[in-house]
């Protein structure tokens, strides 16, 4: 069994991966949001150049992670470039043109997750790789690559 998919990739493909591999990006939004609150009830209580910096402190940090996502992911020289792929019961073969080309071997993806929209695959080192939803056909295609990934990898992480 094989299934073949192909996507250009977007910013939000690697913000669920981040958010879901590391935990500085899961948490960040909630910490801004407490020191943010933090700030409002110091605004209230009178001090008001410490509440205006706590509440623009908080600002910042929740801004910092979708921002610098999408910085990074205009940056990279192949983040707008189409991705091929297939993954049948040997290993997953990516490619961006002829540009970039890799073949992991399912042993050498130790965990995976999923998100609503995509599948993170993580490798032994601290790499990672994000295949949405839409790279697929259909549904039929992505639960035939989830089904390799359970056979091939594990349970979901």
């Amino acid at each position: 069994m094989s299934v073949d998919f192909s996507w250009s990739p977007r910013s939000g493909d690697w913000g669920d991966a981040l958010r879901t591999a590391v935990p500085l990006f899961r948490w960040a939004p909630w910490f801004g949001l407490v020191l943010g609150g933090f700030g409002v009830v110091v605004l209230f209580l009178g001090m008001t150049w410490a509440g205006v910096f706590g509440i623009a402190l908080g600002v910042i940090i929740i801004a910092l992670v979708p921002v610098g996502t999408a910085v990074n992911f205009h940056n990279h020289p192949l983040a707008a470039k189409t991705v091929t792929g297939t993954a049948d019961e040997h290993s997953l073969r990516m490619a961006v043109g002829d540009a970039a080309r890799s073949e992991l071997a399912w042993a050498e993806l130790p965990s995976w997750s999923e998100t609503p929209r995509v599948f993170v695959l993580r490798t032994a080192t601290s790499a990672m790789y994000a295949v949405p939803h839409r790279a697929f056909q259909g549904a039929d295609d992505v639960d035939r690559f989830r089904s390799l990934l359970v056979a091939r990898v594990g349970p979901a992480a």
